[in-house]
């Protein structure tokens, strides 16, 4: 499916509001992307405005690491749209660093972008959508490194755990007002793409040892968030879904067959 080629089946999406985190660039515009055609009323929010606009969204700049801030702006979408249905807490991420090398502000500032976050964004969401008829759903962007060994993203690997295990915890808090689910992603295939797996050839090359023979496009992603959010899931909460295309080949078959092949 090319990244523009959305399903157009009724998911029960059009009209409602949902605020998409870090949906400027990357994962989180194609998160809007396909809510938006799918009907939905598409905010996003980033530190810094994106350099070009996109029809049909809302922009608000804010840190969600600020819980003022955070609650300023979900306020905000409330008063401007009349109700807050979805959120999607897609921000995060982290650059390469070994943990020995790593100071102590650097891993505070990554578990504070990929745990902390999500959780005010959502805490701030939940005063919202439990006053509100239908309440509300909420779906966290995590990681596979919350899974397996994450070498040189060890913080953020922590952090994603971490956003999982929570997700199941403010499930059971929060229902049957608010649903909360997670999308565990495999790599995917964005503009920052050759930060972590360099040239076209290297991209190809970690497509390979994916199952499904690429990486995730982000309107894979979006397609799995929109599901979540929609009134299909009105019973799912609570769980994690897992956009990985069939995960990572075992690296002993590698070597079984290299060593069969001397």
């Amino acid at each position: 499916m090319s990244e523009t080629a959305h399903t157009r089946a009724d998911l029960g999406l059009a009209g409602r509001t949902v605020l998409v985190t870090g949906g400027a660039r990357g994962v989180g515009a194609g998160v809007s992307d396909v809510l938006q055609a799918h009907g939905a009323h598409v905010v996003v929010c980033a530190r810094r405005e994106p350099e070009s606009s996109v029809a049909g969204r809302d922009f608000v700049s804010c840190d969600v690491r600020d819980s003022a801030a955070v609650e300023s702006m979900i306020g905000g979408i409330v008063e401007r749209h009349g109700r807050l249905d979805g959120v999607v807490n897609n921000a995060g991420g982290s650059p390469f660093a070994l943990a020995a090398d790593a100071s102590d502000r650097f891993t505070q500032k990554i578990l504070e972008l990929n745990l902390l976050s999500p959780l005010i964004v959502s805490r701030a969401a939940f005063a919202a959508m439990r006053e509100q008829d239908g309440g509300g759903a909420i779906v966290n962007v995590s990681s596979v490194s919350g899974h397996r060994p994450s070498p040189g993203t060890s913080a953020y690997g922590a952090a994603k755990a971490g956003l999982d295990n929570a997700t199941t915890s403010l499930a059971v808090e929060w229902a049957p007002a608010v649903r909360l689910n997670s999308v565990v992603c495999g790599p995917v295939q964005t503009e920052l793409s050759q930060l972590h797996y360099g040239d076209e050839d290297g991209i190809a090359a970690v497509g390979r040892t994916i199952p499904m023979g690429r990486l995730a496009l982000p309107s894979d992603v979006g397609q799995a968030v929109a599901f979540l959010l929609s009134p299909l899931a009105s019973y799912i909460t609570g769980s994690t879904l897992t956009v990985h295309g069939g995960g990572e080949k075992p690296a002993f078959l590698d070597a079984a067959n290299s060593g069969n092949a001397v």
